[in-house]
């Protein structure tokens, strides 16, 4: 297979003669085969050839963000997304009406207005952007930007449906002149239908088309957290997760340059979403069949890509093979070397693989190297790089590191850095011991679910790290971590009990806001697996969810609870 420049020169060398969507698909092609610079280079040449060349290079901006999460690359990829949707909007006749005007007229004049095709594509096109733009805006986890994400939304699905539909009868009107023939009274819809350009493979490549930004619709509802769905659902649409895995498998199967996109948005739910959410309760291997499928599946066209080689370590470290998971990491880097997003995302595995390991000497090289060269959330990975130096025994280095992150927090509204920041005060004012270090690590692993993936040795050595902090303020969250790792030992009498004794701790609760809700759940998930008891399961539940607030990662663990909650009444109906 030719690398990305080769790739590069035969697609400049034949651009004038391929058409936009074969241009566009080898461009998402390159891009998959570790190309990104190429395929960022090409559609930044022909950005202004087509809406649809501009949507490629607005893709490239926005996958860049989604990978950074940088401030700055955040804010190009809003723009370039608004710079598509703006070239792409025109008048809102609908497509089947104008069909049936040009009919009735029944004339053969060249007309200025654009063909069918290019008026789906376009609408296709500004609701896609519309669904970027929203994901944009939630990243942000602020209950403005979901609201603000949720308007948005609604403008995009009110064209996903209008384009899903027309395309749909578009097909069904083709279909049937295939396999009736034309009768002579059908002969001016079929010249219409010819000259529109409205052929079964170009109504397919559209179908598939839309299919990806619907599925990802659908995707991108069901990371909205449960009290806001109601909201949601007030704008006039609803989130069918079902609806939308069957979308994007169809999109991923067809000719359209969202294809390849469609397969790594499947990647991403089965391997990142459905174990960060539990959205299948306390089976931690779902998804990692249908992943394995597409990898397998996908290996022939993209043997070399760096994105497909990160989501076989993801796969395998959710399958606890870290070794594995680890060598996987590693190629997908050295492959990843003119890509720096990336790298870095790989690195951050690579980190969390050696920390799952307890090797904090090497998840301190990866996350040290991420605070270095990231621009996203230093003070996140400062404050990691502290923890790995303070378990490896390093303390004064881990005090320096821990007064870093003070000066490196820059986004008030973000979760993730204001726990960086509360959890390093508190570290550096109390002087660091190696054993708070260690529970701060195992705490990271919890709260990222990584638990599950550590091996059985490895879980009982943080049980036994664990029981060497004896800090009060430290007690409850010492309870919620022994009862996490007790769980997945299979210990559950342990867990219960280590659960009910961190419910009940009032003294670290200031410190540690989280530990009585996210107790009270995993004491409601633990309960529930039992059908004597699935009603005092529920309750606890309730009680998580209703009975706390302004605690950190409030809306994570409420996605977690409405998961659990609907997985009870799929098995007993209320």
């Amino acid at each position: 297979m030719a690398g990305p420049e080769q790739a590069q020169q035969q697609v400049d060398e034949g651009a004038e003669h391929l058409d936009d969507a074969e241009l566009a698909l080898q461009g998402i092609n390159m891009l998959l085969n570790n190309g990104f610079r190429e395929s960022d280079d090409l559609f930044r040449k022909h950005r202004n050839h087509s809406p649809l060349m501009s949507f490629g290079a607005s893709f490239v901006s926005f996958l860049n963000a989604m990978m950074t999460f940088e401030e700055e690359k955040m804010h190009m990829a809003c723009e370039d997304l608004k710079t598509t949707e703006k070239l792409c909007e025109s008048d809102d006749t609908g497509v089947i009406e104008t069909i049936k005007n040009k009919i009735k007229r029944n004339t053969d004049s060249q007309r200025s207005t654009s063909s069918v095709v290019d008026r789906l594509q376009r609408q296709i096109i500004v609701a896609d952007c519309q669904v970027y733009l929203a994901v944009l805006s939630f990243v942000k986890q602020e209950l403005s930007a979901y609201i603000k994400g949720g308007w948005i939304l609604r403008k995009a699905w009110k064209i996903y449906n209008k384009c899903y539909s027309d395309i749909s009868l578009l097909q069904d009107s083709c279909q049937k002149r295939t396999s009736q023939g034309s009768l002579p009274s059908d002969q001016a819809n079929d010249n219409t239908l010819s000259q529109e350009g409205l052929s079964a493979e170009s109504l397919s490549r559209l179908k598939g088309s839309v299919s990806f930004g619907y599925g990802l619709f659908h995707l991108c509802i069901s990371m909205v957290p449960p009290h806001l769905l109601k909201i949601i659902n007030l704008l006039g649409f609803p989130g069918d997760r079902l609806q939308g895995l069957s979308s994007l498998m169809y999109a991923s199967e067809s000719k359209d340059m969202k294809a390849p996109l469609a397969t790594l948005a499947l990647l991403w739910y089965h391997t990142v979403v459905r174990p960060f959410f539990a959205l299948d309760g306390t089976d931690t291997q779902a998804g990692l069949a249908e992943a394995k499928a597409i990898l397998q599946k996908k290996e022939a066209v993209y043997p070399n890509s760096s994105l497909f080689m990160f989501f076989k370590g993801r796969v395998q470290r959710l399958e606890c093979q870290i070794n594995s998971a680890l060598t996987s990491f590693h190629e997908a880097l050295e492959l990843a070397s003119d890509q720096r997003e990336i790298q870095h995302v790989c690195l951050y595995e690579i980190g969390w693989c050696s920390m799952i390991e307890m090797n904090f000497k090497d998840a301190y090289k990866s996350f040290e190297r991420l605070k270095s060269e990231s621009r996203w959330s230093q003070c996140y990975y400062a404050y990691l790089t502290g923890v790995c130096q303070g378990a490896t025994g390093d303390l004064e280095g881990a005090k320096m590191v821990f007064k870093e992150v003070q000066k490196l927090f820059k986004r008030k509204n973000n979760q993730i850095e204001q726990f960086s920041l509360k959890k390093a005060e508190r570290l550096r004012k109390m002087s660091p011991t190696k054993e708070l270090c260690i529970l701060a690590a195992i705490e990271v692993l919890y709260l990222w679910k990584a638990l599950p993936n550590c091996s059985f040795s490895k879980l009982q050595h943080m049980s036994q790290a664990l029981q060497e902090v004896n800090d009060p303020a430290y007690v409850g969250l010492k309870n919620l971590l022994l009862g996490a790792i007790h769980k997945c030992l299979g210990n559950t009498k342990d867990a219960i009990q280590s659960f009910q004794l961190a419910v009940r701790d009032e003294l670290g609760r200031q410190s540690n806001s989280y530990v009585q809700p996210y107790s009270c759940y995993e004491l409601g998930c633990i309960v529930l697996e039992n059908p004597e008891t699935t009603g005092k399961g529920r309750i606890l539940l309730l009680q998580a969810k209703e009975e706390f607030s302004g605690y950190d990662f409030e809306n994570r663990l409420h996605v977690r609870i409405h998961a659990a909650l609907a997985s009870l009444k799929e098995v007993v109906p209320q």
